[in-house]
């Protein structure tokens, strides 16, 4: 090996000092822990609720609660609060939400129309620091959070202004949807598969979703021939709305900021309607229901009672709504993220078949 130079130590040492002002003050700057944005005010963002068990994976910790009790869930939490949970199944969205946001901040510097994202827990207060300690990991940008003590916190989601609660506790979402709150149960899908980082793409199924469950009750009631003649017949009657109307009206409302901007083509927003009804024979008073109400979807595929899998697959949403769970559960089977919206006459058939499944205690 060739020994140092003469003079070599002293040379470095006065070309760190000859440094140009600016390398040194980025060098520095480098150092420094990140300023972060301002959080919006709630009654001007559109806010997204989600549980500690949605955003990151506790199995582990839930198993320690359910067999152990809250004492022992604690103690583990404290001795384990230097390390970050894994992601959850509403990780993947929550940073596409904090991506559009970072390009509104560019194009709206001044303006308060953002996603507002809401720690919700049922959680007791100590157990928050290993909460804070994985988003600081992350580097998520979440600087609300809701910690309950084992109390409920549908009670708080009006008081934040939510537009979405997300849970992995379908009883709590089904306590949201019956105070009119947008909300679903978020689930993990079979596999992993690589969704876009710069644009948030939300599908969304029509019936007792976007629109009410007045057609499905047709189907229920009377079979399909009936509801095709149902449909043609009101086709010019827009369908009532159903509980993520709101979220797909807010979501608009933020694409129309980079529309205004001249970005159409490269809004960071894309929403798609994946519907099993036929584009022929029921489509036309889905797509004037949406135009009746000053929304549209970006894409709208009508699937005709086709497994939604498939095509979930290639549209590669961070999240897909749906009443049905066997949507739900074809969907997480193709690698899709997928949520289900307890809600309308689907949701009464199946609490009726669990009744009939279950034996008389008596």
């Amino acid at each position: 090996m060739e020994p140092p130079r003469p003079g070599a130590a002293a040379a470095t040492a006065a070309g760190a000092a000859e440094r140009p002002w600016e390398e040194a003050k980025a060098f520095y700057d480098n150092l420094a822990p990140k300023k972060k944005p301002k959080s919006p005010k709630p009654e001007n963002a559109i806010t997204i609720a989600v549980s500690s068990r949605a955003l990151f994976r506790m199995e582990e910790e839930q198993k320690i609660y359910n067999e152990q009790g809250v004492e022992a869930y604690v103690k583990y939490q404290l001795d384990h609060e230097n390390e970050p949970f894994l992601p959850g199944a509403a990780f993947p969205f929550v940073k596409a939400l904090e991506a559009v946001n970072t390009q509104l901040r560019e194009l709206y510097p001044d303006s308060e129309e953002l996603f507002d994202i809401v720690l919700m827990t049922n959680n007791h207060a100590q157990v928050g620091v290993r909460l804070i300690n994985s988003i600081n990991h992350y580097d998520l940008f979440i600087e609300r959070f809701c910690m309950t003590g084992g109390n409920s916190p549908i009670c708080y989601l009006k008081a934040y202004h939510t537009n979405l609660y997300l849970s992995s506790d379908a009883e709590k979402v089904s306590g949201a949807i019956e105070e009119g709150i947008a909300a679903a149960t978020i689930f993990s899908p079979s596999k992993d598969l690589e969704v876009s980082e710069n644009q948030l793409r939300v599908a969304f199924d029509g019936d007792a979703v976007l629109f009410s469950d007045e057609s499905e009750q047709i189907v229920k009631a009377h079979g399909l021939d009936m509801f095709f003649e149902h449909e043609k017949t009101h086709e010019n009657k827009p369908l009532a709305q159903g509980p993520l109307k709101g979220f797909l009206e807010a979501l608009g409302k933020l694409q129309k900021k980079f529309y205004s901007k001249g970005l159409r083509m490269e809004c960071p927003i894309r929403t798609y309607l994946v519907t099993a009804r036929s584009a022929a024979s029921s489509g036309a008073r889905a797509l004037k229901t949406l135009r009746s109400w000053g929304l549209e979807t970006d894409e709208a595929l009508f699937l005709a009672g086709a497994p939604k899998g498939p095509l979930l697959k290639k549209i590669r949403p961070h999240i897909f709504f749906d009443d049905q769970m066997f949507h739900v559960e074809g969907a997480k089977e193709m690698g899709t993220i997928a949520a289900h919206v307890p809600y309308g006459i689907a949701q009464k058939h199946k609490r009726m078949a669990q009744e009939k499944q279950t034996p008389n205690s008596k």
